[in-house]
């Protein structure tokens, strides 16, 4: 087996994530050839993907050995650097000798550009004490301005000089996204989903900004968001953007339980003026209060539930059975209408229970939707996180 048969064979194996195969397939063709450099580098990328990082890093330099000049080792040896805690300053070093090398390659000038804006925002942020645990935040304008000009120069190169590849595009949204503009970041998504409209990191950013557009109602972010999740389905930030639209739906609920509990309590009269309503309320009104409540919730969620994409009503039980918040918000909607059915139905006599039941579901309530903010969710969530783990 030649050394082109070899690596074929070898990338159609890695393709199919089988590489424990694939390395023994370059195992045995270096026991034939070992000063195939191709080899070397082939089998390093596979060591690589399967987290043997001293094994790759003695093939990559066994192939460097025989080809110190080829691009792909040289990226391969750059990406290792910064996976074994080599430094990203030598990662960048070797990356701009892969530039150097081949100045026409936009796989290289794309790297380039993503490791120089990557060391821009470490070193920012071990400055001022802002790194924390992601390594990367977000740098003011003028530390961007002082190491963001290179790499904006080779990503524009990279994208002239491979206009249908994406990974150049990429990294230029990433250097925008981290400079906060907006305007090339869109134009950027919308050149990644021009050459694959199945791009879930385009999708994600497209549906999120349409989402979160002004006057957006969650029932629309919701559909926004399941149709770009129909697309790409093993996208986990549309994921939870769904999980987010959906518990806004559910949020809105509570509202319905609300306006059920002031019209319940408005039709007993419970702060009487001059002339107060005279108790107990007739049958038949007290029928027609409950008729009207039962029109609230049907002209209320139907709309709301029923016209969803079946992703969201799907997603909408599954959130109910995973998430604890999403729960609370139905139960509590459901709760606050069933005071709003007892202020109804039963026959009061005098006004003082009622008004306890009102207030007791009111103060509850709007004290739970005040606390029921995304970081309580999120600090419970890591909460119930740390201790299953423990």
């Amino acid at each position: 087996m030649n050394t082109e048969q070899a690596v074929e064979r070898a990338e159609a194996l890695s393709s199919l994530q089988r590489y424990e195969e694939a390395r023994g397939l370059l195992a045995r063709r270096l026991a034939e050839a070992p000063e195939d450099a191709v080899a070397w580098t082939e089998l390093a990328r596979c060591h690589y993907r399967l987290e043997q990082f001293d094994e790759a890093v003695a093939a990559v330099q066994e192939a460097l050995r025989l080809a110190p000049e080829d691009v792909n080792t040289l990226l391969l040896h750059g990406h290792l650097q910064v996976r074994t805690g080599a430094g990203i300053d030598r990662a960048v070093a070797t990356f701009r000798e892969a530039v150097r090398v081949r100045p026409g390659s936009a796989a290289a000038l794309a790297t380039l550009a993503d490791h120089l804006m990557r060391r821009v925002t470490i070193r920012s942020a071990q400055a001022d004490g802002r790194f924390g645990p992601d390594g990367f935040r977000t740098v003011t304008d003028e530390e961007l301005a002082a190491g963001s000009a290179e790499a904006v120069a080779l990503a524009d190169e990279a994208i002239r000089l491979a206009p249908e590849e994406l990974y150049p595009y990429r990294i230029r949204r990433f250097i925008a996204g981290l400079s906060g503009d907006r305007e090339t970041s869109e134009a950027m998504n919308r050149a990644i989903l021009r050459i694959d409209p199945t791009d879930a990191g385009a999708l994600s950013a497209r549906s999120r900004r349409a989402a979160h557009t002004p006057g957006v109602r969650a029932a629309e972010a919701a559909d926004l968001t399941a149709d770009a999740l129909a697309v790409a389905p093993q996208s986990a930030s549309m994921r939870a953007d769904l999980d987010a639209a959906t518990y806004r739906l559910l949020r809105g609920t509570r509202w319905l339980g609300l306006f059920c509990l002031v019209f319940a309590a408005v039709g007993l009269d419970l702060w009487p003026g001059e002339t107060p309503r005279e108790l107990p309320l007739p049958l038949g009104q007290r029928l027609w209060d409950v008729l009207l409540l039962a029109a609230v919730w049907a002209l209320g969620t139907l709309p709301r539930f029923r016209r969803r994409r079946r992703g969201v009503r799907l997603n909408l039980r599954s959130l109910l059975r995973r998430d604890g918040w999403a729960r609370l918000a139905l139960a509590q909607a459901a709760t606050v209408t069933g005071c709003a059915l007892l202020l109804a139905l039963i026959p009061w006599t005098a006004r003082d229970v009622p008004r306890t039941i009102f207030w007791i579901a009111l103060a509850t309530t709007l004290l739970t939707m005040w606390a029921d903010r995304p970081a309580v969710r999120r600090a419970y969530r890591a909460g119930r996180t740390g201790a299953a783990k423990s």
